[in-house]
């Protein structure tokens, strides 16, 4: 009843603000007449009021535990401005993504009547109407992408407002803490008194203090088996939290700052004018990708790619192609070879990764080096371990070589000019396409097939959390591999080694909580695209369970979703580690295996 009345007062605030004609939107509306302001939110993480450093365990809860915190992220939407005279000025179907690890802590908001407001108020997750809506319909970029935001629960729908993770001393051993507040009658609600005199561009510090969120209304103590929620119906944790997250909030300051000017780069694709776009068809349920909008995908442009892919002149001899540790008849993997063999001979560092999906990708590489398909594809050519050749030599054979290269090139992009950009464009268009969204487990999602008893209990095990108070002693797995493209876009370590013979991620970042991370790759495929792991240590997929169910080593940046379970892993049964790869197996997709192109146009 709480939760409803809170909500129920919220919307009857901002009824109230449209009905007054105080509507605050993007574009004109009432917001043209008289001046303007622009304001622009930093969200201040804090430990009792001093800065907060993540993923180091150096701050002590009011119950006397050692915490560090790995990841703050949350969902702001409904920004509302109270007037002194009691109107407000509500910005509604707006919202903001913010994730404090990653610096993604500012949000805009623009075209503010100029006056003095008294109050600030927004909400911490999104209102019920948009929470059941389809997160599929949101664009690349867009704060309610599941891709931007890692929130969104998946198959079980709807948000995690906010997620709070982070790891805990427990005598001489190490545990993982994961809290994710959700569901439509934990939404949280700030409300800020304040001074805020906005007649030009300022900036608004808002504190958000993690302790706070320990310990104000109510203090969280966590125990060993107790250090998690996920707002299920009766959960006092999740309530709790929520109560103190709403007090957490507080305004730091706010000051005057230039005025804020919108970059705006002007987009120059590159692509012949008699080319024909590419008809690239995905699966309902995805996520819209952020497809490279100055290499827009042509059939021209893909079947050069496809050809580049394939031709062995892109090494140093003259002996190894792309596909040569990437062969597409397995979604793109070495089959059976943990470490690929460059061009002359050389044994590479990590396993070679999969090549489907990756218009889903915001990085690549194991580490995350690249940002672009683009960018990642010179690399390999060019490492004297595995390709070996100089872009400069590549470019004088392809200009040589048969095959009509150069009235390709101008079929694609205009001229017949050949260069490293333009082959890294041609490869990027071909990988793009590499799409896998039909195998049994779409089927099934789509009522088209049924699974079998062992595959439905690998599926409830899969989707079904570590939460011993709750009687709840799943597999955990969607935490890192949920949603219809069963990855995430983030690093984690997973307790591979208890000190990490690969610094992964760190080698990119310098930072020490990224040591031992590894991008999480997608499960799609996931029976043919072994070995497994970034080494490629694990040769089949009954190994790859037995390591989560027995195997997991603890380490300073073990991921708190793995580091909350007991010592080893997860101890299920024979019976359900079976049932877990029975239900690996049904997200193969046959089509693409079998074409060993995975551009095939499925509806």
């Amino acid at each position: 009843m709480r939760s409803q009345v809170t909500n129920s007062k919220l919307r009857r605030v901002l009824r109230a603000a449209l009905v007054t004609g105080l509507a605050l939107m993007f574009a004109t509306g009432n917001a043209s007449a008289g001046a303007l302001a622009d304001l622009e939110v930093e969200i201040v993480p804090q430990f009792k009021g001093k800065p907060l450093a993540f993923d180091v365990v150096a701050y002590k809860t009011a119950a006397g535990q050692d915490i560090s915190v790995t990841r703050l992220d949350f969902l702001v939407s409904n920004f509302l401005l109270r007037r002194e005279d009691t109107s407000w000025l509500a910005l509604t179907n707006w919202q903001a993504f913010v994730s404090a690890r990653e610096g993604r802590t500012r949000f805009h908001l623009g075209n503010i009547p100029a006056g003095h407001y008294v109050e600030a108020r927004f909400l911490v997750g999104v209102l019920p109407e948009i929470n059941h809506g389809d997160p599929a319909r949101y664009p690349a970029g867009h704060p309610l992408n599941p891709l931007v935001n890692g929130l969104h629960w998946g198959w079980q729908g709807g948000y995690v407002f906010m997620a709070l993770e982070g790891n805990w001393v427990n005598g001489k051993q190490t545990n993982g803490y994961s809290f994710h507040i959700a569901n439509d009658d934990l939404l949280i609600r700030v409300e800020l008194p304040a001074s805020l005199e906005l007649n030009s561009s300022h900036q608004l510090r808002i504190a958000l203090d993690v302790a706070k969120i320990f310990d104000d209304q109510w203090r969280t103590t966590l125990t060993e088996g107790g250090s998690t929620t996920h707002s299920r119906d009766n959960d006092p944790r999740a309530v709790k939290l929520h109560d103190n997250a709403e007090r957490a909030f507080a305004i730091e300051s706010l000051m005057r700052v230039p005025m804020l000017v919108s970059a705006t780069n002007k987009i120059q694709p590159l692509v012949a004018p008699t080319a024909t776009p590419y008809h690239l068809v995905i699966s309902s349920l995805f996520p819209r990708p952020a497809l490279p909008l100055d290499n827009p995908l042509t059939e021209e442009g893909v079947e050069l790619g496809r050809s580049l892919f394939n031709d062995k002149n892109l090494s140093i001899n003259s002996q190894q192609s792309c596909a040569s540790c990437h062969d597409l008849s397995v979604a793109g993997v070495d089959k059976d070879r943990a470490l690929s063999l460059g061009a002359e001979g050389g044994t590479g560092r990590r396993n070679a990764m999969p090549l489907f999906n990756l218009a889903w990708k915001n990085s690549f590489f194991w580490d995350g080096r690249a940002a672009t398909i683009r960018e990642q594809v010179l690399a390999p050519i060019q490492d004297p371990v595995e390709m070996h050749e100089t872009l400069t030599n590549l470019v004088r054979k392809l200009t040589q070589a048969g095959g009509n290269y150069a009235d390709r090139f101008e079929r694609a992009f205009g001229s017949r000019e050949i260069s490293a950009n333009r082959l890294a464009r041609a490869l990027e268009q071909f990988l793009l396409t590499q799409v896998s969204h039909n195998s049994k487990f779409d089927r099934v999602i789509k009522g088209e097939a049924k699974f079998t008893e062992a595959e439905q209990r690998g599926f409830e095990l899969f989707h079904t959390e570590y939460d011993p108070l709750h009687n709840q002693l799943g597999a955990d797995c969607f935490h890192c591999h949920g949603g219809p493209l069963m990855q995430n876009m983030s690093f984690a370590n997973n307790g591979l080694d208890a000190t990490p013979k690969d610094a992964g991620r760190y080698e990119v970042t310098k930072k020490e909580g990224d040591r031992g991370k590894f991008a999480v790759p997608s499960l799609r495929n996931v029976a043919v695209t072994g070995p497994y792991m970034h080494d490629g240590r694990f040769k089949s997929l009954e190994e790859v369970v037995a390591h989560y169910n027995s195997g997991v080593k603890r380490s300073a940046t073990l991921d708190p979703n793995i580091a909350k379970h007991p010592d080893g892993g997860l101890h299920l049964s024979e019976d359900d580690l079976r049932a877990l790869v029975a239900f690996l197996k049904t997200l193969t997709d046959d089509k693409f295996a079998a074409a060993g192109s995975g551009a095939a146009e499925i509806k």
